[in-house]
């Protein structure tokens, strides 16, 4: 019988919780690691100069004393920072990070703690997504232009770990990243609620009057940090998989002791990754990409992944592109049980075994593509994870008996536009039955389509537009990296309440993005969006649409002469003018999506510690 985990109302003690093998996998744990956290490097000289020993003609420059650094092998250790009262989802990294400074010192190094851009999902306006590129831009300058041989990335909310990702694939110094963890499972009664999950269904509910606006807000307010496999928790678990934090990390809950144990051994480990000069360049190579696509599936991770992954690839060099994602990831199982796929919440994730227990599951069945694949703890993510098999398999399914059998993204193409993906492992039962089942066209549906620019017309027209029935098909534009701009999460639309409670689900498709935390499989993140000339910004209202999953393509059921002539008649689509000097800047330097959003003209500056040298002195 299995023992009930402390302060934990789960249930495991009261029913026998399946074993996957013949004896318990040994615990992984940070408080009482299995290799000694005692510090062996302590005077070893680094493999390579440190490069902040260039900078040090005068010590009282940073305000530190010439011992912490003047010795030629104490490596100074920068910290980026993003919590902040403005990024409450990460702030309780302001104390992690002095366990982060503990580590450093044990291990030999000085650390500098420093601020980053905040980005907070929930209240930047217009959206968050803005601001990956500004914060990216702005970490660059600061690894690059001052005195640091290595960093720890502190990273959380959504968009702050390809951020901080990005800038560290550009710059090029051994680089570590660690997540502030997610909350703690909330409750509504006795039910589990997801942060973002519960927002969605109560949405939904109000529409369809089960709740009433005090109800809604009632339900809403238990919601919190991501603690389901929306984007934060998909984010973190992808920089796990790329092998740039240390093995199990990313699913500890914020709260948890072993948080700030991990911390404490993030900032050890990077003083030796200095000193042993393993960079991002090292770490993030087409192999650990394709490891992370695999994971991605597995977990039923969030659809924003391939837009940040993708970008973070361009960045350190590597060719990834969303025909990768379905080629390495689709027809692999959905093994987690966690929302939005899924019952559980990240608590039982984390309890399972985390990460490492979802890649000893395909590695057990030869499924995971690249186990030698290094990461920053100095061993292969094989070597990290194969013993680690879960013994909860209430939350992590074995293989041969999956959640669903191909559980990775579809990219789509055709008329419609050139690139979608649309998310497998959130298909619903009741989805496939109205739009997927029909034997004399499988996996296949077409129908009429009503179209919306942007989140307020959708507001504003959702209840009041009588020909949306259904089979119709919505379409959000002017959603994308130009048009909003920063391409919002907005495409996961809900039908009118009276569909809603006759229990009908309408597709979705967009040139925007969607919370991962929806569990809506609509087609998005389509590109070209509306506002550089995609197909989607000459539609209108009763236009047919075609969508067919086994062929993965998406079609406008128009002649090539009629959509000539509705681009010529309609010219370009309209959008919102810039109303600060970055978005200006944003809308022109960014790419599409499906080329992850970035900045056009950064991708070619690429290993800069390397390939840059030393910036210039300014006296």
């Amino acid at each position: 019988m299995s023992q009930p985990c402390e302060g934990c109302n789960c249930g495991r003690s009261q029913a026998q919780v399946p074993t996957a093998g013949s004896g318990p996998r040994q615990l992984r744990s940070f408080t009482s690691p299995a290799e000694s956290n005692t510090n062996t490097n302590e005077g070893i000289e680094p493999a390579i100069p440190l490069r902040s020993k260039k900078w040090f003609n005068d010590p009282s420059d940073l305000g530190l004393t010439v011992p912490e650094l003047s010795p030629k092998n104490r490596p100074i250790i920068g910290i980026a920072q993003t919590g902040s009262d403005l990024s409450p989802c990460n702030k309780y990294h302001v104390e992690l990070a002095k366990r982060v400074r503990d580590g450093i010192i044990a291990a030999g190094g000085t650390p500098l703690e420093f601020p980053c851009h905040p980005i907070q999902e929930t209240g930047k306006r217009p959206t968050a997504s803005l601001d990956r590129n500004l914060s990216y831009l702005s970490l660059v300058e600061v690894l690059f232009g001052y005195p640091l041989d290595g960093v720890v990335l502190l990273t959380g909310c959504d968009k702050t770990t390809p951020a901080l990702l990005m800038a560290a694939a550009t710059v090029n110094i051994p680089a570590i990243s660690m997540n502030v963890g997610p909350m703690l499972n909330g409750y509504s009664g006795q039910k589990l609620i997801g942060s973002g999950g519960v927002v969605w269904e109560s949405r939904a509910q109000l529409a369809a009057g089960q709740i009433t606006e005090a109800e809604f807000l009632h339900h809403v307010a238990f919601a919190g940090h991501c603690n389901t496999i929306g984007t934060a928790s998909t984010m973190n678990a992808m920089a796990e998989a790329l092998g740039m934090s240390l093995p199990g990390s990313a699913s500890i809950p914020a709260v948890y002791r072993e948080r700030g144990a991990c911390a404490y051994a993030t900032g050890l480990r990077i003083v030796q990754l200095v000193r042993e000069d393993i960079k991002p360049s090292d770490i993030m190579t087409k192999a650990a990409f394709e490891n992370a696509i695999a994971c991605c599936a597995a977990i039923g991770g969030s659809t924003n992944a391939p837009i940040h992954l993708n970008a973070v690839a361009k960045h350190i060099g590597v060719d990834l592109d969303c025909d990768d994602w379905e080629r390495v990831g689709y027809h692999l199982p959905l093994l987690l049980n966690v929302q939005p796929a899924g019952e559980w919440l990240c608590e039982e994730y984390h309890r399972a075994g985390g990460l490492p227990a979802v890649v000893a599951e395909l590695m057990k069945h030869n499924a995971f593509p690249h186990p030698d694949a290094l990461t920053v703890s100095g061993h292969s993510i094989g070597e990290n994870c194969r013993s680690d098999l879960s013994q909860d398999r209430r939350v992590i399914v074995p293989f041969d008996k999956p959640l669903k059998a191909e559980a990775g993204f579809l990219h789509l193409k055709g008329t419609l536009f050139e690139s979608g993906i649309m998310k497998t492992s959130v298909i619903s039962p009741a989805f496939r039955e109205q739009y997927l089942s029909n034997p004399n066209d499988p996996m296949a549906f077409e129908g009429p389509v009503a179209v919306f620019d942007g989140p307020e017309d959708y507001h504003h027209r959702i209840e009041h537009s009588p020909d949306i029935g259904p089979g119709t098909i919505l379409i959000m534009r002017g959603a994308g990296p130009i048009g909003y701009p920063g391409a919002a999460e907005v495409v996961n639309m809900i039908p009118p309440g009276e569909l809603i409670r006759k229990g009908i689900e309408l597709p979705c498709i967009g040139d925007g993005r969607q919370s991962g935390t929806s569990g809506s499989p609509s087609i998005l993140n389509a590109s070209p969006e509306a506002a550089t000339g995609g197909m989607l910004g000459y539609l209108v209202d009763g236009d047919r649409v075609r969508i067919d999953l086994l062929k993965r393509t998406a079609d406008v059921l128009l002649s090539t002469a009629e959509i000539e002539e509705r681009k010529k008649s309609m010219g370009s689509y309209k959008y919102p003018k810039s109303q600060t000097p970055w978005q200006e800047m944003y809308r022109d330097s960014v790419s599409e999506l499906s080329e992850g959003m970035v900045i056009k003209s950064a991708i070619k500056y690429q290993r800069l510690a390397q390939t840059q040298g030393i910036p210039r002195q300014n006296h």
